[in-house]
């Protein structure tokens, strides 16, 4: 079988070297949704007995790291569009941005806020099928 040579296009990577070692430490930093991580916080922040005042900082910074997560879940999968997921990532953001109290009852306040704010947003990501459901 013989036919014509044509000439063949030079392969060219689609990412430039910089731009390859950007996604490598994006990749090297990642790590996967943990809901069971997220619903123990959760339990934690929502339970009878508040958490001692030593967590609270902890708590805090863990809940907005889920916050963050479930709200790049939402965008990213386009769940933003559902009234109740937009509603629940404006109210994360602005969770998320406001500081953690100096006062124990407006930290412990702010706790249930941010836990309720990431069970309801878990759950209704869940229910519209853009995770999947933790038991």
């Amino acid at each position: 079988m013989t036919g014509t040579a044509r000439p063949v296009r030079r392969w060219v990577p689609p990412l430039s070297g910089t731009e390859l070692v950007t996604v490598l430490d994006r990749l090297r930093g990642w790590s996967p949704f943990d809901g069971g991580a997220l619903l123990d916080d959760v339990a934690a922040v929502l339970d009878d007995v508040p958490p001692p005042e030593g967590d609270i900082a902890q708590l805090a910074e863990r809940l907005g790291g889920h916050l963050a997560r479930l709200v790049t879940i939402a965008v990213a999968s386009g769940a933003e569009r559902d009234p109740t997921v937009a509603q629940l990532v404006l109210r994360s953001r602005i969770l998320h941005a406001d500081p953690l109290p100096c006062g124990r009852q407006e930290a412990i306040a702010h706790l249930r806020r941010l836990g309720w704010t990431a069970n309801e947003l878990h759950d209704r990501l869940a229910a519209i099928r853009c995770l999947k459901e933790v038991a």
